[in-house]
């Protein structure tokens, strides 16, 4: 099976239009099959200074301002949005896009941008329940009947919501790695199942979770699409990677200093050979999808080089 490949940015990180209308069209022109971002409100390990571009205001442009390009938020915290605007939202964008949005959802981990905009940030228990209940709500607005939902967050009362996405429903990405919680979650709700920061030896461990807690939900684990997402430095010269790895550092403080942590986190690191060859990997383990995180979100040029020289040997 194919491995698709997707682009995807940390929006709080000095995102401005400009440089998000540049990067949209490069991704949509060059044939990645998706593009991502993040949603946060301010920026997590660096300046707070920084610009921090609206995520759903970034996402709706995407639904005129590109053509082809499926996109999404990776992923929104139900800390941040409640699932009833988010079901709408979605739908909402779907339509203008003409079918190519997907919706990510998460649980919310930052706990310093909560603290600082005085939004409450609960225990990891309750925001995994919200997690739960949320997806089920969003699921249940979509089936265009009135829908009665009895449950501890997020009950329904005879709920509608309109339009529906294009297809009725929308594919629900849910990203985590919590082996006895956040997987069973994803293994009852999830189309797709999103991860990042693991090795390969960790995610085979993953897998086995995830496997049993779809047979405890009687479902086939076949049915939920696996995508990575993971931080990537490539170039065609050892220079060249150096000089987009210490670019990388300068923006996000704590990511490795050198080439054997990066490897040794599970990152993407070398030469368009040596991560065509590291994503064959990850293909060979069920990933069908690959959410290459641009750290440096205005180097177009390591865009176009991983279109140019690393896409092709993955179709």
């Amino acid at each position: 099976m194919s491995l698709s490949l997707a682009i995807m940015i940390e929006g709080q990180e000095g995102l401005t239009w400009e440089h998000w209308q540049r990067l949209a069209r490069a991704a949509d022109e060059l044939g990645y099959e998706s593009l991502f971002r993040s949603d946060h409100l301010t920026g997590l390990f660096g300046d707070s200074r920084r610009a921090s571009l609206d995520t759903w205001a970034s996402l709706t442009w995407l639904a005129t301002g590109t053509t082809r390009i499926r996109f999404g938020p990776l992923v929104c915290p139900l800390t941040f949005h409640h699932p009833a605007m988010l079901a709408k939202r979605a739908a909402a964008v779907d339509v203008l896009s003409g079918g190519r949005f997907e919706l990510g959802l998460g649980a919310g981990w930052h706990d310093g941008e909560h603290r600082m905009f005085g939004i409450p940030f609960p225990s990891v228990k309750e925001r995994l329940d919200r997690l739960d209940c949320g997806a089920r709500a969003i699921r249940a607005l979509w089936q265009g009947v009135p829908v009665t939902l009895e449950q501890p967050y997020y009950p329904l009362v005879a709920a509608e919501s309109y339009p529906r996405p294009v297809r009725g429903t929308l594919p629900l990405i849910i990203g985590g790695r919590g082996e006895r919680r956040a997987l069973r979650i994803i293994a009852e709700h999830a189309d797709e199942w999103n991860t990042t920061r693991v090795t390969i030896e960790d995610y085979r461990r993953k897998l086995d979770a995830l496997e049993q807690h779809c047979r405890a939900a009687g479902r086939d684990q076949a049915t939920i699409k696996r995508s990575l997402m993971v931080p990537i430095i490539v170039g065609r010269s050892p220079a060249e990677v150096d000089a987009r790895r210490q670019r990388a550092q300068a923006i996000f403080p704590r990511v490795p200093e050198d080439e054997a942590g990066w490897r040794s986190a599970g990152f993407l690191h070398g030469s368009p050979e040596q991560v065509r060859r590291d994503l064959t990997r990850w293909s060979e383990l069920g990933v069908r999808r690959v959410m290459l995180q641009m750290l440096d979100h205005e180097d177009l040029g390591a865009i176009e080089l991983i279109a140019r020289e690393v896409m092709p040997g993955l179709r």
